[in-house]
């Protein structure tokens, strides 16, 4: 199976650095140009299915790939950005502010954080993790697109590359990043990542935020 795992393009939010998580924001203009250039990218590949997060940003970005792939599109709950619960709504410096050995933990051990009244890393790979072995066992030989967040993104790659949870800084995200892998001799092998070069056009750089 061949596997391109996508970001969706730029929120409001994401360019005023505020934690976004279940909070349901649509792309911004640069995000869905963003979205365009990718979907404009990928427009040759023969994509089986996209598979899409739940919410308004990764919809908005699958359906204007899909418009250029002309794969159809499937929402799954599985892929659904991780719930930071109580940091949702708040920029970065209001959550060192309000909450700073969390925002500490966060930065030196994200893998031993539960977010107040969300959800830990942990959490996040094991549901989005159970679609992609789904997927494997479904799609052997199909091309298959999943378009979510940041987040689970981090996780999934961190997974697919045999690393911990606590190697999440490792992984750099930039809004509609392009990522690939390939299950090959029993193993995924990585082909892509962090892939962000068709929004060179653009006057305003993907943002890893």
């Amino acid at each position: 199976m061949r596997l391109f795992l996508l970001r969706h393009g730029r929120t409001q939010w994401n360019k005023e650095g505020i934690f976004r998580g279940r909070a349901d924001i649509p792309l911004d203009e640069i995000g869905k140009k963003e979205a365009e250039l990718l979907g404009k990218r990928l427009k040759d590949v023969p994509i089986k299915a996209i598979f899409s997060s739940p919410l308004k940003r990764a919809q908005e970005t699958a359906s204007i790939i899909a418009s250029f792939t002309k794969s159809p599109v499937f929402v799954r709950e599985e892929l659904i950005d991780i719930s930071f619960g109580s940091w949702e709504g708040l920029s970065v410096e209001e959550v060192k502010f309000r909450f700073p050995d969390l925002y500490e933990k966060w930065l030196n051990a994200p893998h031993e954080l539960s977010f107040p009244q969300g959800e830990s890393l942990k959490v996040v790979e094991e549901r989005a993790f159970s679609l992609i072995e789904d997927l494997k066992s479904n799609h052997q030989k199909d091309t298959i697109a999943l378009v979510t967040h940041r987040v689970v993104l981090k996780v999934l790659i961190s997974k697919l590359l045999g690393l911990h949870l606590k190697d999440f800084w490792r992984i750099e995200q930039g809004t509609s990043a392009l990522n690939e892998f390939e299950w090959k001799n029993g193993m995924w092998v990585i082909k892509t990542i962090n892939d962000t070069c068709h929004t060179r056009e653009l006057k305003e750089a993907a943002l890893e935020f």
